[in-house]
């Protein structure tokens, strides 16, 4: 039996919905093989919440002790959306731990968690993706010169941030400055990304051994203007999975994303989303630690490739413990 620290919370806007991915990801766990702990993530405590009581974490060697009871971890599944989960700080303290843990190292995340970083990495690899320009806060802002690169509509994002926080749509000059406005209280760099019309569509990768797996392609259709916060949580969105491509389209975009997986060289559940584009899927950006709560996309795929979430559980945590020390 190993013991499986499940890692939830965070310090991010997005804390309530990690909570809610690690609960499945404790419900999921075969307890035959593994006795999960589930572990919260704040700014000020870290603690093993039980029914009854909670119990600090020690910082120093990742330990808690339960009933005079001290608790080391096999392994650690990440579930923490956002900072310091998905953006390398969480990992980082992981490998001077020398802990095994599912998602991908700490430069992997650090820069797949940056928006603008990952697309300058992808860039060289010929990924297609939109017109983009970048933007750090106090910086002076030239709005005919935006539209000149990117055109109308635009995105203005937060370049560090998920769950479609900081988020703005844009369709004409006067409603940059409040979109600037919207991006910049969540980060203090943004991105501006150019409008694709077309299908949106989310594919999950994982590895096992040697080999990438990627997952039956969802389609995305938002009730919003795009896929923010409410559709994503809200119920304000359908999605269709397995989305409806042709196969050749639904085979380019699952070996397109095997691809920038590998190029990126992640590890664990990854989740990567695309525009069809004028029939080519253009990437978006790549999520490394998605969403895994019922209304979450990657369990309705791991349903529709005929697959257990359990059994994936299983065979993620077994090969992040096995490949450990290679």
């Amino acid at each position: 039996m190993r013991n499986i620290a499940v890692i939830m919370g965070g310090y991010s806007s997005e804390k309530e919905i990690s909570i809610k991915s690690g609960h499945v990801i404790m419900e999921n766990l075969d307890p035959k093989l593994f006795k999960g702990f589930p572990i919260i993530i704040e700014k000020d405590r870290w603690f093993l919440k039980t029914e009854n009581n909670t119990y600090d974490i020690d910082k120093n060697d990742f330990t808690v002790t339960v009933d005079s009871e001290r608790i080391n971890f096999d392994a650690v599944y990440n579930t923490i959306h956002g900072t310091p989960g998905e953006d390398g700080i969480f990992q980082a303290y992981l490998e001077l731990l020398d802990m095994p843990q599912t998602s991908c190292d700490s430069y992997q995340s650090a820069i797949t968690f940056n928006k603008r970083d990952c697309i300058a990495v992808l860039k060289p690899w010929s990924i297609h993706t939109g017109r983009h320009l970048y933007l750090n806060e106090g910086e002076d802002v030239n709005f005919e010169h935006i539209v000149e690169v990117v055109g109308l509509p635009c995105f203005v994002k937060a370049n560090r941030s998920g769950s479609s926080f900081g988020v703005s749509k844009v369709y004409e000059v006067s409603a940059f400055a409040k979109a600037l406005q919207t991006a910049f209280a969540v980060d203090d760099e943004i991105i501006i990304e150019s409008f694709l019309d077309g299908m949106e569509v989310s594919v999950g990768i994982y590895q096992i051994g040697d080999t990438v797996h990627s997952l039956p392609p969802t389609e995305i259709v938002s009730e919003n203007d795009f896929f923010d916060y409410e559709a994503k949580y809200m119920g304000k969105a359908q999605e269709i999975t397995p989305a409806r491509l042709t196969e050749s389209a639904t085979l380019a975009v699952q070996e397109l994303s095997k691809r920038i997986y590998s190029i990126l060289k992640l590890k664990g559940i990854a989740r990567a989303d695309f525009i069809f584009h004028e029939g080519t899927p253009h990437f978006i950006e790549i999520n490394t630690n998605p969403g895994m709560s019922r209304e979450s996309i990657i369990p309705q795929q791991i349903r529709a490739a005929g697959k257990e979430l359990g059994t994936v559980l299983t065979a993620i945590i077994e090969d992040t413990i096995k490949n450990h020390k290679k």
